[in-house]
C-alpha cells in the first residue's frame, strides 16, 4: 500500500506524519530515517487499528480516488 506523509525539516532533524492516518507520525535524524520510521509507525498503527476492530461488525468499501 502507498500512503502519503508530509516531512519537515526541524531542529532535531525531521518530523514525519501521514494525513490519512490521525495521530501517526514519527521522526529521524535525517530524511532517510525519517521515512523508514514511518514505515514501521504505519504498519504498527494500521495492527492497532486490526487488533481494535477485529471483534466487531465492519465492513470493507471500494471508494475511487481521483487522479
Amino acid at each position: 500500500m502507498k500512503y502519503r506523509v508530509k516531512i519537515e525539516k526541524n531542529d532535531e532533524g525531521y518530523s514525519v506524519w501521514c494525513p490519512g492516518l490521525p495521530g501517526c507520525w514519527s521522526q529521524g535524524e535525517t530524511e532517510e530515517e525519517a521515512l523508514e520510521n514511518i514505515q514501521d509507525a504505519i504498519v504498527t498503527y494500521l495492527e492497532a487499528v486490526e487488533e481494535l476492530t477485529k471483534d466487531t461488525a465492519t465492513r470493507l468499501v471500494e471508494v475511487p480516488v481521483p487522479g
